[in-house]
């Protein structure tokens, strides 16, 4: 779906099906770097299954114009403003990584128009390490070589994979590279210095799932799993095989945890 929103183009995947206000509907808030496709089979299954679905590119990413939004803050209020043009009163949201705090960010400023929030490979704080940063401020392409390898799990690229026809570290590393100079730079500071995290917890009042791998390297689970304190009777999934690319590298049991946990 191809839409305006503060005077520039952008998209949201719909699973080809028209925004029925009769319906529920989950917004997915895609990870650094990445955009709408990240949540593929996800974003598809909700789709057709009886569910609205708006699988977001953030500005400056996939098919929406730049530049990108400076903060998870900016991010945040940018999805609220969405809703709000389609007239759309509640949400579920389902957010990956830098997607993850924006979700918090946003059921944080408006309780009300989140229903369950569902939060994947997140840790907080979400600290970027120095190389890492710095390779993206250059625009160097190891930049995109770190979030490829690191986003993975070691034993991502050997045997087959659930999806058919998937090669993860090409895939990760083709969307990168598309990226405009700047874009990845932008949001690996943006989560690095998002400083919100227990504020906006505090005033979440929606139910809340995390979604964790167990051998992500990029926010590892011991962090993801000790920020679920803040939140009362949050739920945890915790997904043995997997890194930090949950939807890609263990597809049907991410699924499974955000069909179980959003009804």
């Amino acid at each position: 779906m191809d839409f305006v929103l503060d005077k520039k183009k952008a998209y949201a995947y719909t699973a080809a099906h028209e925004i029925d206000p009769a319906r529920r509907t989950i917004v997915f808030v895609h990870g650094a770097g990445l955009d709408h496709s990240s949540f593929g089979l996800q974003s598809r299954y909700f789709g057709y299954h009886g569910w609205n679905v708006l699988a977001v590119d953030l500005p400056g990413h996939g098919r929406s114009e730049g530049p990108p939004l400076p903060t998870i803050g900016d991010m945040a209020g940018w999805i609220l403003r969405l809703l709000e043009k389609l007239e759309i009163a509640r949400s579920g949201l389902v957010g990956h990584s830098m997607g993850a705090l924006v979700s918090l960010e946003c059921a944080a400023r408006a309780p009300d128009r989140v229903e369950k929030m569902a939060l994947i490979g997140i840790a907080y704080p979400m600290k970027v390490g120095e190389a890492f940063m710095e390779a993206a401020r250059r625009n160097d392409p190891a930049a995109y070589d770190m979030e490829t390898i690191w986003g993975h799990a070691a034993q991502a690229p050997l045997g087959g994979n659930p999806n058919p026809g998937m090669w993860m570290y090409g895939d990760t590393f083709a969307r990168l590279s598309r990226l405009a100079p700047g874009v990845l730079y932008n949001d690996l500071r943006a989560c690095n210095d998002y400083a919100d995290g227990e504020r906006s917890a505090a005033a979440v009042r929606c139910p809340v799932l995390f979604v964790l791998g167990e051998r992500d390297v990029m926010t590892p689970p011991r962090s993801g799993k000790s920020f679920r304190e803040k939140f009362p009777d949050a739920k945890l999934a915790s997904i043995l095989p997997s890194g930090h690319s949950l939807m890609s590298e263990a597809p049907d049991a991410t699924l499974d945890a955000l069909t179980a946990f959003l009804g």
